[in-house]
């Protein structure tokens, strides 16, 4: 295990924290030696969607109450890609990129678990033992509603409850349900999902994944070399190298904001361009942005797209001429979409 940052405590067992920057661990074998009791919560948390959000929130607010620490017990890798390799789920968020967005929600400790074939032959009666018990000396678990847990998913939330009376601690379920505001203005429940979240992405409607997600939906890479087009038409593009299961949103051009890594405060403008060029016969899918004002040399920076609004759908054209005179309709309504 790892840990990162200071922490100040008075006493064991129920006892105040404060703790002046949030823990990250990799792995709960070594607490520290002062370790007492927490409140828990245990999930993917890919996106850190507002069920997600909410959830956490929870757990914070729980732990404040019991003048007990607050720990979000995540998983690395997904855990399905052991259990079925070759299907893991397209990724919403990068682990960092979920370390960072979870500790703004005020969690005391954030912790890694590895997922190994080892960890996913466990038992729910062995997972809570070892791992809650033993390692975290859990004083209260919060889980989602449809929290599955143990080898073959075995767990349920309440066999978590079962097993709480026998080991000593609480377990509660939290509802990740919310309220959705389509463009037509009418309120409708919905269940927020991971799953939910990557169909919208998929579908290329970034507008209601936004939604369920509390922010645009973010694509991190690193600016790679193209094919050169972008430049010869007048639109030089920054050619994006992503993590290998990505989310990336359906063929089109999107409204989005640019970020550099170090410019954080800064957001360009930045037309997008997803799949693969069927104008010059492409075939390799790749993410193209054109950044409206920016003239530098990006290439080797990592660099993030927020996406904000599908502008529309891939077009392949008959001349490159009828291509650029798109892109400048592209380009207006960018700034006309992020009011640049």
């Amino acid at each position: 295990m790892t840990a990162v940052g200071p922490a100040h405590r008075e006493g064991r067992g129920a006892r105040t924290v404060t703790l002046h920057h949030v823990q990250r661990w990799r792995g709960v074998e070594d607490l520290p030696g002062d370790w007492g009791r927490c409140v828990v919560t245990i999930g993917v948390f890919d996106g850190v969607h507002k069920g997600h959000q909410a959830l956490i929130a929870q757990t914070v607010e729980t732990a404040r109450q019991r003048n007990l620490p607050s720990v979000v017990l995540t998983f690395d890798p997904h855990p399905t890609e052991v259990v079925r390799p070759g299907s893991h789920p397209a990724q919403l968020t990068t682990l960092t990129r979920k370390a960072d967005l979870i500790e703004q929600l005020g969690v005391d400790v954030f912790a890694v678990l590895p997922f190994t074939p080892e960890l996913s032959r466990l038992s729910p009666d062995e997972f809570v033992h070892r791992v809650l018990v033993d390692r975290l000396h859990a004083a209260t678990v919060i889980v989602g509603e449809n929290f599955r847990f143990g080898h073959k998913a075995a767990g349920t939330v309440d066999t978590l409850k079962i097993l709480g009376k026998r080991f000593g601690f609480t377990a509660h379920e939290a509802s990740l349900q919310g309220r959705a505001s389509p463009e037509d203005g009418e309120h409708s429940e919905i269940t927020y999902s991971s799953t939910y979240v990557r169909s919208c992405i998929d579908a290329g409607d970034v507008v209601a994944a936004a939604e369920a997600l509390g922010r645009p939906h973010r694509l991190e890479g690193i600016v790679v070399r193209g094919e050169g087009r972008g430049r010869v038409l007048g639109y030089p593009t920054a050619n994006l190298s992503l993590p290998r299961y990505a989310a990336v949103p359906a063929d089109g051009v999107y409204a989005c904001w640019f970020l550099r890594q170090g410019h954080e405060e800064e957001r360009l403008p930045a037309a997008v361009s997803v799949g693969t060029n069927p104008t010059f016969s492409g075939r390799e899918r790749t993410v193209e942005a054109y950044v409206l004002d920016l003239d530098t040399d990006l290439y080797g920076q990592q660099v993030a797209l927020d996406f904000v609004q599908r502008l529309r759908g891939q077009i392949t054209f008959e001349t490159p001429e009828q291509l650029v005179r798109e892109i400048d309709e592209d380009v207006v309504r960018t700034r006309d979409v992020l009011g640049g």
